[in-house]
């Protein structure tokens, strides 16, 4: 299997205010919309991002359709966690979880959309242990 692109799908109550939350705090822009969907994507990163909103008619499997996205977070790698803190808090955007270091290496920040979906951003400060990495 060649897997030529990927997208990830989130369902919530207002698709717009998530998309406007990637567009307007982490670089994103808007690929595509419609009633009830938004896709956005990233120019440094190799996925997109699509917003449905929770009930939409046309979603399948349709026994789904009134679910929200929920217990899950979008986490970026970025060049300096730190760096993102400041810029974000300049901008209003408030911290669910401020920079902390993992023992493993991993320094992270979360914060919310205004959907409920956390937003992760995380730095390396040392290389992640071998048994955390996968390769294919």
């Amino acid at each position: 299997m060649k897997v030529l692109d990927t997208a990830l799908s989130l369902t919530v109550d207002d698709p717009e205010a998530s998309a406007a939350f990637l567009v307007d705090h982490f670089g994103f822009a808007v690929l595509m919309g419609a009633d009830g969907f938004v896709s956005v994507g990233h120019p440094d990163a190799g996925v997109s991002i699509a917003y449905l909103r929770t009930g939409l008619a046309s979603f399948r499997p349709a026994h789904l359709a009134g679910h929200r996205a929920d217990g899950l977070l979008l986490a970026f790698v970025v060049d300096d966690v730190d760096a993102e803190h400041d810029r974000l808090v300049a901008a209003g955007v408030t911290m669910l979880t401020p920079p902390e270091t993992e023992p493993w290496g991993e320094r992270y920040l979360q914060v919310m959309d205004p959907n409920g979906v956390v937003v992760q951003l995380v730095t390396w400060v040392t290389e992640p242990p071998a048994e955390a990495v996968v390769s294919g």
